[in-house]
């Protein structure tokens, strides 16, 4: 469980750090954007997500930082996203308005400001709670949770659950708007998977910071998502 008091040590924030400035000036630089590397971790994430956190690993270890200084991934999930969005409005005739907000929303809202909120909760949570204590006499760097690397880790559980459920779903609702129980079973077996997919995705991402402890908690909300599985309809 998770300690009752914050450990009064103030995380560092993303507005300290340069990186942020000039991950926002990369996003209209698209020559400068890995896309290839930006692809082989789609796939891994999918596939084989420790991978992906191995590399991180690296990463952190040639450029001193755990944040991904490329906007790459957030910029083709994005488009990705509006894709989907736009096959699934051009699938059920809606009008050119309601199509273009449908993409706006899910790029914006569903992508973005959720990823931000939930980014920030996991940013405040790791430094006030999850970090491991240093000792005063020792030498040891104190470290934070960037709050740019906890977007990351968010973008990174995201595709998986977008896969799930903007493609796969996009293909086989034919058969999940039809009545009857198998339907809602597949609907909702399709949702608990992709959110607790999620969830995992998200553990991974925190586990592997050495200086964070109990990331365990990350995976709590897969047990409440398995038991609300069979009452949903």
């Amino acid at each position: 469980m998770l300690p009752t008091v914050s450990r009064g040590r103030p995380p560092s924030t993303f507005r300290q750090s340069p990186l942020f400035p000039q991950y926002l000036r990369r996003i209209i630089k698209w020559q400068q954007m890995d896309i290839e590397y930006t692809f082989w971790q789609m796939l891994h994430l999918c596939t084989s997500p420790k991978v992906v956190y191995q590399h991180t690993k690296y990463h952190k270890q040639t450029k001193n930082q755990w944040a991904r200084d490329d906007p790459a991934f957030v910029v083709i999930c994005s488009f990705l996203l509006a894709v989907a969005a736009s096959a699934y409005c051009a699938a059920y005739d809606v009008s050119v308005a309601h199509a273009g907000f449908t993409v706006l929303s899910v790029v914006l809202v569903h992508f973005l400001l959720i990823g931000i909120f939930l980014a920030t909760c996991c940013w405040f949570l790791t430094n006030n709670y999850l970090r491991e204590e240093t000792s005063s006499n020792s030498h040891v760097v104190e470290q934070h949770v960037e709050w740019l690397y906890a977007f990351d880790v968010h973008c990174n559980s995201f595709f998986p659950l977008f896969v799930a459920l903007y493609v796969i779903q996009y293909f086989v609702s034919p058969l999940l708007v039809a009545q009857g129980f198998v339907p809602v079973l597949l609907s909702n077996l399709l949702f608990m998977v992709a959110f607790s997919y999620y969830q995992y995705l998200n553990f991974l991402g925190y586990d592997v910071l050495p200086f964070l402890d109990k990331t365990t908690f990350f995976l709590y909300p897969i047990g409440f998502i398995i038991i609300l599985f069979p009452f949903c309809k």
